[in-house]
């Protein structure tokens, strides 16, 4: 599966921000799906995954009743839609795929977020 990201960008603290990731290729019911983060200077992050059906959704503490990750299986696609953004979410977030509950092997390219003061 090839994942590609969007939707990242510029937006004031308190804004809302909603990431896209298309997946390409087969069976994409079939992957768990999550979103991490690298910001500058740290090690990339988990933030949220979501399991193959989109029954079971899971989130860092630090996002937990902020972000909203969600899929369409249909459209090959997943979202982070997050709200109350902070200044310390500012980062790559990247979506990454793993089948059938195994590890997260697939990545996309990132996509950049910015949270003003």
């Amino acid at each position: 599966v090839q994942l590609q990201a969007s939707g990242g960008g510029l937006v004031q603290a308190g804004g809302s921000l909603t990431l896209s990731c298309a997946a390409s290729g087969r069976m994409f019911s079939s992957y768990r799906m999550a979103w991490y983060r690298q910001a500058p200077g740290k090690e990339r992050e988990f933030v949220a995954a979501i399991s193959e059906n989109g029954g079971s959704t899971s989130y860092a503490d630090s996002v937990k009743g902020r972000f909203t990750i969600s899929r369409d299986n249909a459209k090959n696609m997943v979202y982070l839609q997050m709200n109350s953004l902070k200044p310390e979410d500012t980062a790559v977030y990247y979506c990454a795929a793993g089948y059938r509950g195994g590890q997260f092997d697939y990545w996309g390219q990132g996509t950049l977020v910015t949270v003003s003061s």
